[in-house]
């Protein structure tokens, strides 16, 4: 049998499209596994399906997954990065998943979510916590027109190397 780690999807082949509620066992797995590494987001292990229900597909949420035919290889979602005045910003999490990270899935998900958080009414997007030591992430948020604009010191707990700092990035839409 083959499986998306033994055959790398092709950017040509990957479709974004809105999440369904059926969708929420792979990126609960893809989740699990990202976060297990411990070296790019802060939310907590072993988060409850539930948890990560709301999380990513909550009331506010625009949630979006990548497909390689039926296959989910990774999911984004977006949000106001603060309510109010501050709303018209938006703010973002993606996860690729292990195995077919680095083929480019990353960069659709990214382009995806500028176009869909423009066509919200959203006027910019923001990450408060990139973190430095994640230089793929950085690459490509850079590449698709993020600047960093803030630093944050040791405000990431990596897993291998501890205290690491965490940049804020930002660009218009």
């Amino acid at each position: 049998m083959n499986t998306l780690q033994d055959t790398a999807p092709s950017p040509a082949t990957i479709t974004c499209r809105p999440v369904v509620d059926e969708d929420l066992d792979a990126i609960y797995d893809i989740f699990q596994a990202v976060v297990a590494k411990g070296d790019s987001y802060t939310f907590p292990e072993g988060m409850t399906r539930e948890e990560v229900y709301t999380l990513w597909m909550g009331p506010g949420n625009f949630a979006y997954v990548a497909c390689e035919g039926k296959a989910i290889v990774g999911s984004y979602t977006f949000h106001a990065n603060q309510p109010g005045r501050g709303s018209h910003v938006a703010n973002a999490a993606y996860m690729v998943k292990p195995g077919v990270q680095g083929k480019g899935i990353g960069k659709i998900l990214g382009e995806h979510s500028l176009v869909t958080a423009k066509a919200q009414g959203f006027q910019a997007m923001q990450f408060n916590i990139v973190v430095s030591t994640n230089e793929p992430a950085v690459r490509l948020w850079t590449s698709l027109g993020f600047r960093v604009i803030g630093t944050t010191p040791k405000a990431f707990n990596h897993q291998t190397r501890g205290l690491v700092d965490a940049f804020i990035m930002h660009r218009f839409l």
